[in-house]
């Protein structure tokens, strides 16, 4: 495959960067950081107007028909602008779980592009490795159980939730949404309880093709990652005078900025080359992205000095979001072990 973008998914990009620009600059950002991190107008916006909730989702359903490669583009102008939506559990969410002949159709329906105000939500911590689902049970068609660290669970209108090999939807008024501290508050993750819940069943899952994708979504949360590098983001290259002055005057910083974006770009291909949907690229994108991510961000907020300690500065954001995402969908020790496996070696000691 091309690491290199093609025309459409640049004009994609434009539209996405343009758009957060205008409506997510680093001050809304904080500014919500406390209250309500979700401006739930924006997302309206990007899922109607630029189309990004039914990227995923098949013509046939409605959606754009489009590849990981475009959903990545996005993804990675989420990260640029420390978005707080959970644009890619809706982006999960089109994809058609259900067994054909079964509820597949109704399920694909449910998270495509006709409809943005109804995202689904899934585990923030989850491995792709493992089935999902939390410890729930499904008796006469209602839930009963509790599944944790579930993002945008908070402002979703329908739950999909995977119990023994089938996908049932919740309404989110059936359940208990309880928001739990999180190191990232422009990620409010929930506990989630169902206590004889009404559920409707979607249709049977394909366990092996679920964990597919979630191995793709690993892929996607490592393109995202990408993009969670301080330095990358021109409004903080203008707010970056202290680290430009040192620069002009001490070579080793120079060499440390040199290191970071080595590692920078080795994040970027990486996380390009997870696009291609294999087990393979999603592993390395995410051992090795996670680390980095954090890494880099830890680098800016000390290269700023004392201006990246404080609140009011948006450096902390990104080093929260890296620290948060380092586990989420998979810890980079469980995809080092998977990619072991998958290379047929012996895993890490």
């Amino acid at each position: 495959m091309t690491l290199l973008y093609t025309d459409v998914e640049d004009e994609l990009r434009a539209a996405v960067r343009d758009l957060l620009a205008d409506r997510c600059p680093p001050a809304a950002v904080l500014a919500r950081v406390e209250g309500a991190p979700y401006d739930l107008g924006l997302w309206k916006t990007l899922a109607r107007d630029i189309g990004v909730a039914g990227l995923l989702v098949p013509e046939e359903y409605g959606g754009a028909g489009a590849s990981a490669r475009e959903a990545a583009v996005v993804l990675e102008e989420l990260g640029r602008a420390r978005d707080a939506r959970p644009v890619l559990h809706q982006l999960g969410s089109g994809h058609p779980r259900a067994a054909p002949g079964g509820g597949g159709r109704a399920a694909a329906r449910r998270g495509g592009g006709r409809s943005h105000r109804s995202p689904s939500s899934c585990p923030c911590s989850a491995s792709p490795y493992r089935e999902a689902g939390g410890q729930v049970s499904a008796t006469d068609g209602r839930l009963t159980g509790v599944v944790g660290a579930v993002a945008g669970a908070d402002v979703a209108d329908v739950l999909l939730v995977p119990v023994k090999g089938t996908l049932h939807a919740v309404p989110a008024a059936e359940a208990t949404v309880e928001v739990a501290p999180s190191l990232d508050l422009t990620r409010p993750i929930a506990t989630v309880t169902f206590a004889g819940s009404v559920a409707e069943p979607l249709g049977a899952v394909d366990v092996a093709e679920t964990l597919r994708f979630g191995a793709r979504a690993a892929g996607l949360r490592a393109a995202r990652r990408g993009r969670v590098v301080p330095g990358d983001d021109a409004r903080l290259r203008e707010g970056a005078l202290p680290v430009r002055q040192a620069c002009r005057s001490f070579q080793a910083i120079k060499h440390r900025l040199a290191d970071l974006w080595l590692d920078v770009v080795r994040a970027r291909a990486a996380a390009r080359g997870a696009t291609d949907g294999a087990a393979m690229s999603a592993a390395v994108a995410q051992a090795w992205n996670a680390g980095v991510a954090v890494h880099v961000a830890e680098e800016a907020v000390q290269l700023h000095g004392g201006i990246g300690m404080t609140w009011e500065h948006p450096l902390h954001l990104f080093l929260k979001r890296a620290k948060s995402a380092e586990i989420a969908l998979g810890t980079p020790g469980e995809h080092r072990e998977a990619l072991a496996a998958l290379a047929d070696l012996p895993g890490p000691a």
